[in-house]
C-alpha cells in the first residue's frame, strides 16, 4: 500500500494558491481514479483505491501546512506503513513553474510542511514530488505572501500542465518505483 499525500492549505481562500499545488494534484489523481477524497481520518480528507494491483491511499491534510505531520504520522501509524510507503506532492519555489522534481530522501529543502512531516515520521527518506511554483520577481515581494497568492495570467496553464506532470509520475512511482520515475520526469 502506498499512501500518497498532497500538500495545501484547507479552506476556499487557499484553493487556488500556489501553496496548495499539492492538493490539486491530489484532486486531479482522484479524479482520474473515479474516486472522492471526502472521508475524514485523523485530520485529514482520505479516499482508497487501486492503481492497478497496488492499493492506495490519497490524503489532504487538513490540518495547514505547517502542521502537517501530525495528520501524516497519525495516518501512517493507523496503515502500519513505513516512510517508505509515502509519497508527498507539495509546492517548491526554487523550481521554476512548470518543473516537476522527483527526489527519495533529504531535508525540507525549506518547506515547512515536509519539515513537519520529517520530524513526525523521524525519517527523511520520504518519495516527495515538487511542483515548482518559481519565485516572486517583485522587489522586497514576500516569500510567504507569494506562496498564499493565487495563479493567476501565464502560470494558470503552466500550473495546470505541473499538475498533471505530478500526477503521471505518481503512477510511474506506483508501476516502476522511484528510480525509473526520477529518471523520466526530473528531465522534463
Amino acid at each position: 500500500m502506498k499512501l500518497i499525500v498532497g500538500l495545501g492549505n484547507p479552506g476556499r481562500e487557499y484553493a487556488t494558491t500556489r501553496h496548495n499545488v499539492g492538493f490539486m494534484a491530489i484532486d486531479r489523481l482522484a479524479q482520474k481514479l473515479g474516486l472522492a477524497v471526502k472521508k475524514t481520518m485523523f485530520k485529514s480528507l482520505v479516499g482508497q483505491a487501486q492503481i492497478d494491483s497496488e492499493k492506495v491511499v490519497l490524503a489532504k491534510p487538513q490540518t495547514y501546512m505547517n502542521l502537517s505531520g501530525g495528520a501524516v504520522g497519525a495516518l501512517s501509524r493507523w496503515y502500519r506503513l513505513t516512510a517508505a510507503d509515502l509519497i508527498v506532492i507539495f509546492d517548491d519555489m526554487d523550481l521554476p513553474p512548470g518543473k516537476l522534481r522527483i527526489r527519495l530522501e533529504g531535508g525540507s529543502g525549506g518547506h515547512k510542511g515536509m519539515q513537519s512531516i520529517i520530524e513526525a515520521l523521524g525519517n527523511e527518506n520520504i518519495t516527495r514530488v515538487r511542483i515548482g511554483i518559481g519565485k516572486p520577481t517583485e522587489p522586497g515581494f514576500d516569500g510567504a505572501d507569494y506562496v498564499l497568492s493565487r495563479i493567476s495570467g501565464d502560470d494558470t496553464k503552466t500550473v495546470e500542465d505541473s499538475v498533471n506532470l505530478a500526477v503521471e509520475a505518481v503512477y510511474c512511482l506506483v508501476h516502476h518505483g522511484v528510480e525509473r520515475a526520477m529518471n523520466e520526469y526530473n528531465r522534463k
